[in-house]
């Protein structure tokens, strides 16, 4: 590893990355922070995506072999302070370990080429930390894509990027695409097209899941707007058989696209 320790948190390479935690700055640059080892290992397998790597001493002992794959990637490695990481951290404890990667989304109709069997749409989605629960589970489902329309969060929000657990960097994401011309294309390749939504008129029980389909998820709070639920095919909430409420987005979206899957791969 190259050069002595960063400890200054006024320094220019530590005032580049730093700037990346505001989303006008992450356009501007188009690079993004990926923290913890976890996010760090999943970007490192993808050519050309990690740029820099931040690490505390303590961090390069307890992973040395991302540190070793990072080398032999040519990305440049800089020990920091524990004070530098807390700088570029988003988290109360921070693991020592900060990425500063490329933007990796894809264009709607790259994300859609082929036959794309299940794909997840978050629309009005503000949470980033439910945005990226379900980007993790729609990635365990095995979707295809995950597309965040033009009204939802920014997927490489720090926050956003945690919770994916390195699912940002495995399927294709796709950023702004306006609702519909999401649903157009989405049936163009011959997917069905559904709303999870708490006022739906069928339940999970009541439709045939078998085929293709998109999920269309909506607010934490308010759900999906009108606009949308009429672009949908059909409008399913997921059955409430105990006593609660209802179900959280995160949890709802997992249970919506594991019964697709599992649909789909029954014979």
């Amino acid at each position: 590893m190259a050069g002595s320790e960063l400890t200054n948190v006024r320094s220019p390479r530590v005032k580049a990355a730093r700037r990346l935690t505001k989303r006008a700055f992450r356009e501007q640059d188009r690079r993004f922070l990926a923290e913890g080892p976890q996010a760090v290992r999943e970007a490192l397998k993808l050519d050309g995506v990690v740029l820099e790597l931040f690490t505390t001493a303590d961090a390069e002992l307890r992973h040395p072999e991302l540190i070793t794959e990072a080398t032999l990637k040519g990305v440049p490695v800089h020990r920091a302070s524990g004070e530098v990481i807390s700088e570029l951290s988003q988290t109360v404890t921070p693991q020592g370990l900060v990425a500063v990667c490329a933007f990796v989304h894809a264009s709607l109709e790259s994300a859609l080429a082929g036959r794309p069997k299940l794909v997840a749409v978050l629309a009005h989605v503000r949470d980033p930390g439910n945005a990226g629960t379900v980007m993790r589970a729609a990635d365990a489902a095995g979707a295809d894509a995950v597309i965040f329309t033009d009204a939802s969060v920014d997927p490489y929000n720090g926050k956003c990027v945690r919770a994916s657990a390195g699912s940002l960097f495995h399927l294709p994401v796709v950023i702004g695409a306006p609702v519909s011309a999401a649903v157009r294309l989405l049936r163009e390749r011959g997917l069905r097209v559904l709303a999870a939504d708490g006022a739906g008129r069928h339940t999970l029980d009541d439709v045939d899941l078998s085929g293709p389909a998109a999920w269309i998820f909506g607010n934490e709070a308010w759900g999906l707007p009108e606009e949308v639920l009429a672009e949908a095919d059909d409008v399913v909430r997921v059955p409430i058989y105990g006593q609660a409420e209802s179900l959280n987005l995160a949890t709802a979206a997992a249970v919506c696209l594991y019964s697709s899957a599992r649909s789909q791969r029954v014979p």
